[in-house]
């Protein structure tokens, strides 16, 4: 029969074939949709599967940075515990760590690609490369890479990715996340959350699950139309330029705010957390300051949208395809005068959102 116009819908407006080319990915490997988090717990769930049916099926470790963003943390203490198999989470404090806690125990290494308080840049080729030389899968997480820095997913040999399109990729808020699965591992790529949009056919109304072949399998509910429309929207913009030169401009953009805060702000207590080291940069710069919190809400209301992290980190992003120097000059000067002027109330009431 003719297939059902909402289907033909949510494949039109598919943004893949825009999408797989900023990540290293085949338009076949990966799906825009649900949430980072959900995305996370599936392809954890699916690793976790893949190495309990093979040779490491005794491996019971799921290791991470304990600097790693929360939810990916929660994600994978949620899926230890309702598994109650004897799975645990590893959380190393610092990436000279990690090397060594990728043992024996190690089922998946879980990282999220450019650290979401720091900016620190992982080498994912060489970290996938180790995992995989000692028996382990590995997931990245690229929230803060995507759109941002070169990655190449299929290059590094990577297991499994997710991410999501409100960064970076301009797909605005609440538009859904993304997940990488490589045509390896589509065959024995399972979850639990087996929605109706994942099965084979999903209008047949069958009473079993059936999975769908490809990448179609990671998706759960209905896709969300509207947001795909506006994600298609946000990458066609990549179309007009490289990676290479975004990330080319994004380094001499985070290079010079460094410089002009370090010699314009020169006197006042901040501390760089961000490498210098382009390699192990993202596309952000953050510095300590005793009134983080303070300076940044005096910041936003002066125009400049940065946001705040425990413990005392003001976090600036650097969007290449839209942000400009004159942005950065403009950014420093102003926090210079609320930093000269102490024109920042210290008592500041915390909201929900930092």
């Amino acid at each position: 029969g003719e297939p059902d116009p909402f289907v033909v819908v949510v494949a039109a407006l598919d943004p893949l074939e825009r999408l797989a080319p900023l990540v290293g990915a085949g338009a076949d490997e990966v799906v825009v949709t649900d949430s980072t988090s959900l995305n996370l717990f599936k392809a954890l769930a699916a690793a976790v599967r893949i190495q309990a049916q093979g040779e490491n099926a005794n491996r019971r470790v799921i290791v991470t940075e304990r600097s790693n963003f929360p939810t990916d943390i929660y994600m994978a203490e949620g899926l230890t515990s309702w598994l109650e198999r004897g799975y645990s989470v590893r959380l190393v404090d610092s990436s000279e760590e990690l090397p060594a806690a990728i043992d024996a125990d190690c089922a998946v290494v879980m990282l999220t690609h450019v650290n979401y308080r720091t900016g620190y840049q992982h080498d994912m080729a060489a970290l996938t490369r180790h995992a995989h030389q000692h028996g382990a899968l590995i997931v990245w997480d690229l929230a803060h890479s995507a759109g941002a820095v070169p990655v190449d997913l299929n290059g590094a040999e990577a297991d499994f990715a997710v991410g999501c399109t409100y960064k970076y990729l301009n797909g605005g808020p609440g538009s859904p996340a993304f997940i990488w699965v490589p045509r390896r591992h589509q065959a024995q790529f399972k979850h639990p959350l087996s929605g109706w949009w994942g099965h084979a056919q999903p209008f047949a109304m069958a009473h079993g699950f059936a999975p769908v072949e490809g990448i179609g399998r990671a998706l759960c509910g209905t896709q969300p139309v509207v947001s795909l429309a506006m994600v298609e929207c946000g990458l066609e913009v990549f179309e007009e330029t490289t990676m290479e030169a975004i990330r080319a401009k994004s380094l001499q953009l985070t290079d010079l705010f460094i410089e002009l805060v370090e010699s314009r702000c020169a006197g006042h207590p901040l501390g760089l957390v961000t490498p210098r080291e382009h390699a192990r940069r993202g596309s952000q710069v953050s510095f300590t300051h005793p009134h983080g919190y303070a300076v940044m809400q005096a910041l936003i209301e002066r125009g400049v949208i940065g946001d705040y992290r425990e413990p005392e980190i003001m976090r600036f992003g650097f969007t290449p395809l839209y942000t400009s120097f004159a942005d950065v000059w403009d950014a420093v000067e102003i926090l210079k005068d609320i930093l000269d002027r102490e024109d920042y109330d210290v008592a500041a009431e915390r909201g929900a959102v930092t």
